[in-house]
C-alpha cells in the first residue's frame, strides 16, 4: 500500500530509499523540502502533493528526516506508528554509524523495513476487526422481550407523568391568599357566574380606564415674543473664518510661475526638492538596532545564566528575551523532549501573538519549533536558553527571507532591452495606501531613469483620478522636463469613473508600448476579500492583461486579518481565473510599518501565508520614506521583551 519511503539527511544526502511502484517521486519530496521543511512549516508532518500524500518525521539528534509517500485517496491510520518504529530501528541498528556521520556506507535496510511495515498493517487489521459491530439479532433486541401481559394497561396504577413534565411542579395557590385580595379576585356564584356588584364594578373601571385616554392634552402656553426674541442665540463668528474677499489670497494656484497644461503652477518646496537624488540605486533596509544595545543585551542574558541558582524573582526582570526564564527548571544534559518544551512554547505563543502575529501563525510557528527542537541533547543551562533563542530567530529570519528574489530595477532593464513595458499591479483592500505607495515606487522610478505611466483603473471610488493627477503633477514638478531632454518622467493613463478597469488597463499597456515608456503601474480600486464582484474583476484585469509582478498592499497594523485578506485575495484570483495554472499574489506591500513601533507581527503572517516576499515597506508620508525589509531587524523587534 505504500508507494515510497526514504531516509535522507538534513544535508541532502539520500541514506536508504524504498519505492514500490514506477511513479516519479522526485518532485513530491523537493516539494516537500521546498515549501516545508526549508520554510520552517514542519509544526504538522502531513504534506499533499498532487494526488500524494506525503508524512515525515524528523530526527533531530542525528540531523535526519524519515519521508512515506501513498496515494491521497488512502486512509492509513498507523503511518504515524510505523514512522516511529522506523526510526527508532534505524537509529538503534546504525548509530555508531550515525554519530560518526559514516553516511557513505550502505544502509541494508529492507529487510526490517518489510517486516516493520506487515508488523503495523496486521495490527491496523486486528484493531478495525475489534472496532466492527456486527447486525443485533430479533432475539437480541428489546421487542423479543415484550410480551402480551406486559402491555396490558393497568388502570388502577397511577400514570407516569408526560416526557419533559416530570420535574415541573404545579402551580398551587393558597387559600388564605384568595382571602387577603379578595377586591382582585372576581366571585363566581353557585352556578358559575359572577354577581351583579362584581359586574358593575368592572364595569366602572373600564369606563375610567377608556375617559383617561380620550381625555384632551394641556393647552401649550404661547411665549410672548419679546421672550423668545431674547431665548434665540445668535450665530458665533469665529475667528480667522474668512469671507468672499479673503479668496484671492486663498487661491495658491495663482502663484508665480508659466501654468502648465492644466492651469496649475507646481512649484515645490525646498523639503520637496531636497528628495530629489536620495533614492537612486537600491532601496535602503529598515534601520536596525545598534550593535551596542545588542551587545547589551547578550551581556544582561550572560549575567542571567551565571546567576541561575539564585531566585526565580531576579529573572523576570530580565530585559530582551525575559520569557527564556522558564528553562531554569530544566537539568543539563539531557535530550529534549516536548514535555519538557511546551511551557516555553505556550509563553512564546503567547509572546508572539501580543506583537500582532495572527494567533494561526503563532500556533504553527511554535510547532515547528518544537518539532525542530525535540530529541536534541544540549548540556548547560545556557546552552539550552541560547539554542532555544537561535532556534526562533532562524525560524523567524527563515520565514521572512524571500524564496526568490524580487529585483525590480533588473526585470524593468530586461523589459527594456525586450522593447516592452514592465507592468506592476497594485492590489488589496479600502484604506491601505495602494495610491500613495504607488506614487512613492514612481518616484523611486524615475530617480533610476525609468520613464513611468500610471494607469488610473480605479474607476469606482470618487476622488482616485483626482489623487493620482496631483501626484503625476508633484512628480513632473520635482523631475520637470527640461532635465530629461524635454521627456515628461511620469504620464497618466485615464478615462474617467464606471469603465471597466480590465479594458484600462489593456489600453495604458499598449498606449506605453507605443510610447516606448518603461514601466506601467496600474492603480486597482480597493475591494473587500468577500465582495466577489469586485474580486472577479480583478482577476479579469490580471488574466487578461498577464502583468510582470503583482503585488498585494496590507497595513502592518492588522493581525488575524491580514490572514484573511490574504488567504481570500488568492483564493479568488484562483477561482475566478478558468486556467490550470492561476496567477497569484507575487508579493507584498507592508504599509504604516513607522506607527507599529515593535508590534511587527503582520510581516511574519503575511510572508507565512503565501510564501512571497515582502518587497517593499512604507514608513512615512514622503516619497523617500520606502524602505526593503530586513529579516534580521524585523526578527529583533518581534522577540524583544
Amino acid at each position: 500500500m505504500l508507494d515510497f519511503f526514504t531516509i535522507f539527511s538534513k544535508g541532502g544526502i539520500v541514506l536508504w530509499c524504498f519505492q514500490g511502484t514506477q511513479q516519479l517521486f522526485t518532485p513530491a519530496v523537493n516539494a516537500l523540502i521546498k515549501s516545508v521543511i526549508l520554510q520552517e512549516r514542519t509544526g504538522h508532518n502531513l504534506f499533499e502533493h498532487e494526488s500524494l500524500k506525503l508524512q515525515y518525521k524528523l530526527d533531530n539528534e542525528f540531523k535526519l528526516v524519515f519521508v512515506v509517500a501513498y496515494q491521497k485517496i488512502l486512509q492509513l491510520s498507523y503511518i504515524d506508528k510505523f514512522l516511529s518504529d522506523i526510526q527508532l530501528e534505524f537509529r538503534n541498528k546504525y548509530k555508531d554509524d550515525l554519530q560518526n556521520s559514516n553516511t557513505s556506507r550502505n544502509f541494508d535496510f529492507l529487510v526490517d523495513f518489510q517486516q516493520i511495515l506487515m508488523e503495523n498493517e496486521q495490527q491496523n487489521l486486528l484493531e478495525k476487526q475489534k472496532v466492527k459491530t456486527t447486525m443485533r439479532t430479533y432475539d437480541q433486541s428489546k421487542k423479543s422481550q415484550k410480551t402480551v401481559s406486559s402491555m396490558i394497561e393497568n388502570k388502577k396504577e397511577p400514570k407516569k407523568p408526560a416526557k419533559g413534565k416530570e420535574n415541573k411542579p404545579m402551580k398551587v395557590v393558597k387559600v388564605k391568599e384568595l382571602e387577603a385580595v379578595p377586591s382582585k379576585i372576581p366571585v363566581p356564584t353557585s352556578n358559575g357566574e359572577l354577581d351583579e356588584e362584581t359586574i358593575m364594578r368592572n364595569r366602572e373601571k373600564l369606563f375610567n380606564r377608556t375617559t383617561a385616554k380620550k381625555s384632551p392634552k394641556e393647552p401649550v402656553k404661547n411665549t410672548p415674543p419679546e421672550a423668545s426674541k431674547k431665548n434665540k442665540k445668535s450665530a458665533r463668528i469665529w475667528a480667522n473664518s474668512g469671507s468672499s474677499k479673503d479668496l484671492e489670497s486663498l487661491d495658491f494656484n495663482k502663484e508665480s510661475g508659466n501654468p502648465n497644461e492644466n492651469g496649475f503652477v507646481n512649484n515645490p518646496t525646498q523639503e520637496e526638492q531636497a528628495l530629489v537624488g536620495k533614492m537612486g540605486g537600491a532601496l535602503r533596509d529598515i534601520d536596525t538596532e545598534s550593535e551596542v544595545e545588542e551587545e547589551e543585551e547578550d551581556d544582561e542574558e550572560e549575567v542571567m545564566v551565571e546567576s541561575s541558582a539564585a531566585p526565580a524573582k531576579k529573572n523576570t526582570g530580565s530585559k530582551g528575551f525575559g520569557m527564556f526564564s522558564i528553562f531554569k527548571g530544566l537539568v543539563g544534559a539531557k535530550t529534549l523532549s516536548m514535555e519538557d518544551l511546551n511551557p516555553i512554547l505556550e509563553k512564546m505563543k503567547d509572546h508572539l501573538i501580543s506583537k500582532n502575529v495572527a494567533a494561526e501563525i503563532a500556533v504553527k510557528l511554535c510547532e515547528s519549533v518544537g518539532t525542530k527542537l525535540q530529541g536534541k541533547v544540549l548540556g548547560t543551562f545556557g546552552s539550552v536558553t541560547s539554542t532555544v533563542k537561535t532556534t526562533i530567530q532562524e525560524a523567524c529570519v527563515q520565514i521572512l527571507s524571500p524564496s526568490r528574489r524580487v529585483d525590480i530595477l533588473r526585470d524593468a532593464l530586461e523589459a527594456r532591452q525586450q522593447k516592452r513595458p514592465y507592468v506592476i499591479t497594485f492590489c488589496g483592500v479600502n484604506g491601505v495606501g495602494k495610491s500613495t505607495n504607488l506614487a512613492k515606487i514612481c518616484f523611486w522610478l524615475i530617480e533610476n531613469g525609468f520613464q513611468v505611466l500610471i494607469a488610473a483603473c480605479d474607476t469606482f471610488r470618487a476622488g482616485a483620478v483626482e489623487q493620482l493627477r496631483t501626484h503625476t503633477r508633484k512628480l513632473n514638478a520635482l523631475h520637470p522636463p527640461e532635465k530629461h531632454n524635454g521627456r515628461h518622467m511620469v504620464q497618466l493613463y485615464e478615462k474617467g469613473y464606471g469603465k471597466d478597469a480590465a479594458g484600462i488597463a489593456m489600453e495604458a499597456v499598449n498606449f506605453a508600448r507605443d510610447s516606448r515608456m518603461d514601466v506601467v503601474l496600474v492603480d486597482t480600486a480597493g475591494r473587500m476579500q468577500d465582495n466577489e464582484p469586485l474580486m472577479k474583476a480583478l482577476s479579469k484585469l490580471i488574466k487578461v492583461n498577464q502583468p510582470d509582478l503583482v503585488l498585494f498592499v496590507g497595513e502592518a497594523l492588522v493581525g488575524n486579518e491580514a490572514v484573511d485578506q490574504l488567504m481570500k485575495f488568492n483564493q479568488a484570483l484562483a477561482d475566478h481565473s478558468n486556467v490550470n495554472d492561476p496567477r497569484l499574489i507575487d508579493g507584498i506591500i507592508l504599509t504604516k510599518f513607522d506607527t507599529i513601533d515593535d508590534k511587527v507581527g503582520a510581516a511574519i503572517s503575511m510572508t507565512y501565508i503565501t510564501g512571497q516576499p515582502i518587497v517593499f515597506v512604507g514608513t512615512g508620508q514622503t516619497y523617500t520614506d520606502l524602505r526593503n525589509l530586513n529579516a534580521k531587524a524585523v526578527v529583533n523587534s518581534l522577540l524583544k521583551g
